[in-house]
């Protein structure tokens, strides 16, 4: 009988770089069955903000200075990716992590007011809604629909191979982990970085259990059943999208807004799916005018 194999551990913490964004703000936080880091900033009511599959928290490096003035803002990086370690590999799917990510926030001891959640973290945060009782959701390109192209055939076959094939995301690091090819896939993105934005994309994509955790959850990801309690989500929820994006269409968060009775739309042009990093101003605005409109705290 074959043992199981135990849960690969991201990135400690004595491997985050001097630079890392944040890294002064970062804490440990202990829930189960994780070990999080967790960027803790600002005060006021609280904003939880979830990346999406392949980035870490890094990824709201300008969007966060932005809001902390206003709020206390909480950035974790979600299981098995970034500097979180996981303790549970078999637990990367929407509704687990939701679970796992609520745990966080009572150990935390947390009332979180609103969530921010790029890409397959505004599907998270819209996840969230029922166990949290945020007042507003806001989705940044949320992937909220099957991908168009090579990303909807290619991904997931690599994802289902790296689920039952150990090695493989060390072949993966060892391949993709070069400047050249990260800068093609964020380019794919329609989304050009500075360098600062690459490297630290270059840092995560070279950790094969960034890698094994980015991968793991995209095979376990399956979003039938929120695609379907849309229309019954009543929490105040704005999607933004890009019209540049490339990894995840703008009509697919302008579709989606049309299923929920309490959503709004708004489309950023010039900019691609990592619109947040590119123009992070822009995306403050539209997210500071949406929260001044709910009810207050």
């Amino acid at each position: 009988m074959t043992a199981p194999r135990r849960p690969k551990e991201s990135m400690p913490p004595d491997r985050m770089p001097q630079d890392w964004p944040y890294r002064d703000k970062t804490r440990r936080v202990a829930s189960r069955p994780h070990d999080w880091s967790v960027v803790d900033i600002g005060k006021g009511p609280c904003l939880l903000m979830l990346h999406g599959a392949g980035g870490a928290g890094h990824s709201f490096r300008n969007l966060i200075p932005l809001l902390a003035t206003h709020y206390r803002v909480i950035v974790p990086d979600l299981p098995g990716q970034g500097f979180t370690r996981s303790g549970a590999r078999g637990r990367y799917g929407i509704d687990a992590m939701a679970e796992d990510v609520a745990t966080l926030c009572k150990t935390m001891d947390i009332a979180v007011s609103a969530i921010i959640g790029h890409s397959a973290g505004a599907a998270l945060a819209l996840r969230l809604s029922p166990l949290l009782n945020p007042k507003g959701i806001v989705g940044i390109n949320a992937a909220l629909g099957a991908f168009d192209g090579a990303a909807g055939v290619m991904f997931p076959l690599l994802a289902r191979v790296l689920a039952v094939t150990p090695f493989i995301p060390h072949v993966v690091a060892k391949l993709w982990g070069n400047p050249a090819t990260v800068n093609k896939l964020l380019t794919a993105t329609g989304s050009p970085l500075d360098a600062a934005g690459q490297a630290q994309y270059l840092t995560l994509v070279r950790d094969a259990a960034h890698v094994d955790g980015t991968l793991g959850m995209m095979a376990q990801w399956r979003l039938d059943d929120l695609m379907r309690q849309l229309p019954t989500i009543a929490t105040p929820t704005l999607l933004i999208a890009s019209s540049g994006d490339l990894a995840v269409p703008a009509r697919i968060s302008r579709d989606a807004a049309h299923q929920m009775s309490a959503a709004s739309y708004v489309e950023l042009a010039d900019h691609g799916h990592l619109v947040h990093e590119e123009a992070p101003q822009a995306v403050a605005d539209l997210i500071l005018h949406f929260l001044a409109g709910l009810t207050p705290d």
